[in-house]
């Protein structure tokens, strides 16, 4: 009876192992076709996007941010201006004490319509001169028509005395008649000599006129009243006093959102120190810093795509590699790493690339200054630079809100010159 269970059971066990080794087999099969599927997938994955694709979560946004600095010492009036709001181009945020500066404006003012009287004075006492220079020529010729009238005088008169002197040896005249053209001559000599002196002093008073003139010449040769050193210096100190009088308003150098703002009414304020600051969130970027080993095939101009934390995958932001940093992070740190020592253990460094923004993405979600973001670019054409090789041409950011300030102190120094001109001098 034992024998024939354990015959039975022997012929049971066989076809048990032999559905247990399909089944391993096909287990083993469906393990190594999944296996060779992933492998062919992670293969055409990388031939297709891996190894032209790098990406990084190891980026943020970065962007300007605009200090609001007061150029003059002054005390703060007036604050126009708070955190998160939106500022225009031109608005005064932040308005200074005024009154030192309008009584230096009026001090300065009142120099320059001085400087100009008194140019006008030195082109008035030019003219004297020239004037007298002229008058004292005109002398020099009557003594020196005098001189000659008295020279020929004693001539006729000396010619007379000895026609008369003969005559009055052979007694055809009288010896008194004699005497009276001697007196004559002596005369005429007499004038001949005060003539001579009279000249020389008209020589001598033209020569004082014309080093006078020449002083005088000196003084505004060359320049019309207006161009006149007396007249720029007051004219440069009354541009200060006007341009110091208009930085008691402090405008918005850009348009954006205030941040960090750190000025208070009644607070003493020295040029350089930050009241605010003024983020163009428009002007944004992203600094996505990867790893050495992913920076060999970056080009300059590669495409491509972002996504924030902020908006989630739903989001894709598109930009442009601009430009690769000149050193890693760790270079620039505040403290260096130093790594010549003995215990040195190599990390990988990174290094950052700057991503532009498609501005138009930009404006319908905006980002804001240290947000999380993951890019990943393009590698397929690398045509493009490394680095950048043509310098920049002219400013890559720039404001015009002082540039008024100027043109109006321009104008107030004209108008004041012109209204201490009596008429047009050179």
């Amino acid at each position: 009876m034992s024998e024939v269970t354990g015959a039975l059971s022997g012929g049971d066990a066989a076809p048990l192992r032999e559905a247990r080794l399909r089944l391993r087999w096909r287990l083993l099969g469906g393990i190594g076709l999944l296996s060779a599927l992933v492998l062919l997938g992670s293969i055409a994955w990388w031939m297709l996007y891996g190894r032209t694709h790098v990406a990084t979560d190891n980026a943020y946004v970065n962007g300007n941010l605009v200090q609001v600095t007061p150029q003059v010492s002054g005390t703060v009036v007036a604050v126009n201006a708070d955190e998160t709001r939106l500022v225009k181009q031109g608005e005064p945020l932040v308005e200074l004490d005024p009154a030192d500066f309008q009584v230096a404006q009026a001090s300065a003012e009142a120099e320059l319509g001085e400087a100009v009287r008194m140019v006008r004075g030195l082109y008035a006492g030019h003219r004297q001169a020239q004037a007298a220079l002229a008058e004292r020529e005109a002398a020099v010729a009557s003594a020196q028509a005098e001189l000659a009238r008295s020279e020929a005088e004693v001539e006729r008169t000396e010619a007379e005395h000895r026609r008369r002197q003969a005559l009055a040896a052979q007694g055809f005249v009288s010896p008194e008649n004699a005497l009276t053209a001697r007196t004559a001559a002596t005369a005429a000599a007499a004038s001949r000599r005060a003539a001579a002196a009279a000249l020389a002093q008209s020589r001598a008073a033209v020569e004082v006129s014309r080093n006078q003139l020449a002083a005088a010449t000196s003084l505004v040769d060359g320049v019309e009243l207006a161009a006149h050193p007396r007249v720029r210096a007051a004219a440069g100190h009354l541009r200060g006093a006007v341009l110091a009088l208009e930085r008691t308003r402090l405008p918005a150098p850009v348009s954006g959102y205030v941040a960090r703002r750190g000025v208070q009414v009644g607070q003493r304020v020295t040029p350089g120190t930050v009241l605010m600051n003024i983020v163009p969130v428009e002007q944004a970027w992203v600094d996505a810093n990867f790893k050495e080993s992913q920076i060999e095939d970056l080009r300059l101009g590669q495409p491509a795509t972002l996504a924030a934390d902020l908006y989630g995958s739903g989001v894709v932001f598109h930009g442009r590699v601009e430009g690769l940093g000149a050193g890693t992070g760790s270079a620039f740190a505040l403290l260096p790493a130093q790594n010549a020592t003995g215990n040195w253990i190599k990390i990988v460094q990174r290094l950052p690339v700057r991503i532009a923004l498609d501005p138009a993405e930009l404006a319908a979600h905006p980002l804001r200054v240290g947000l999380s973001m993951r890019v990943t670019v393009d590698t397929a054409n690398r045509g493009g630079d490394v680095l950048d090789r043509k310098p920049g041409s002219g400013p890559r950011f720039s404001t015009p809100v002082y540039q008024h300030q100027d043109a109006a102190a321009e104008a107030l120094i004209a108008r004041i010159i012109s209204q201490n001109l009596a008429t047009t001098v050179r």
